[in-house]
């Protein structure tokens, strides 16, 4: 199967408790199908600057803002394949753009700066090049994990829903690889995230409305940084 490396799309999340998800999910499972990968865990690895410059612009809410990550699909190794993501949001849309490498070779990337010969000429490397030549204090800064089952419509590949649970951040040892630490949000039990670029179809619009479930506003990296990560950058300043 061929590896998709740019997406275009509007993301929408919702906040489920455990007694709506359960309800949802079982009947959205009659329209829509989980994929190949069944539940299973991403591991997200986000770059910023010393003063935190890419988490800091997106928490102002610009109509462009974007952020560096490191994606892998469970705790990686050697052979696994893990992704370079840049992903960006222009006035509402979001533009993923990834590059695919193995484990090994991300870790000779991360000590040396140069990606493996046959990926360094392709447009997204430069494009990686070019945000690290700009930003030349892009370090990891933490670690966010999760637990994800995706679901797909068999006709329309524009329209995805995902549930995200046991949401953790690791910010004491930043590496792809590392222990999964702590919640970030204890009090949420379920984030769906909506992804789409047109109108989301009846059927999905009815099941929302049937079980009472409200939009609501989640960033994993931004909740990380302002519950845990800025309560550091005050005690080191103090």
């Amino acid at each position: 199967m061929k590896l998709k490396k740019v997406f275009q799309r509007k993301e929408t999340k919702y906040l489920f408790t455990q007694q709506q998800f359960d309800a949802f999910f079982n009947e959205l499972q009659h329209y829509m199908t989980v994929d190949q990968y069944g539940l299973h865990t991403i591991r997200s690895l986000y770059y910023d600057t010393d003063n935190n410059h890419f988490i800091r612009h997106s928490m102002d809410k610009p109509q462009y803002k974007e952020k560096f990550r490191i994606r892998s699909y469970g705790t990686p190794t050697n052979d696994s394949l893990v992704f370079l993501e840049i992903k960006k949001k222009v006035k509402g849309i979001v533009y993923k753009r990834r590059l695919p490498l193995t484990y090994l070779d991300y870790q000779r990337w991360e000590q040396t700066g140069v990606l493996p010969s046959e990926l360094q000429h392709t447009q997204i490397a430069q494009e990686i090049n070019w945000l690290f030549l700009k930003h030349t204090d892009l370090a990891p800064k933490v670690l966010i994990s999760y637990d994800r089952l995706s679901l797909f419509l068999e006709d329309d590949d524009d329209f995805r829903v995902t549930f995200d649970q046991n949401i953790r951040y690791q910010a004491n040892q930043v590496a792809l690889a590392a222990s999964r630490g702590e919640l970030v949000a204890p009090e949420l039990d379920v984030l769906m995230e909506v992804k789409a670029m047109g109108a989301y179809p009846l059927w999905f619009v009815e099941l929302l409305t049937k079980h009472h479930v409200q939009k609501g506003s989640f960033s994993k990296y931004a909740q990380t940084y302002q519950r845990y990560l800025f309560k550091e950058e005050l005690f080191y300043v103090v």
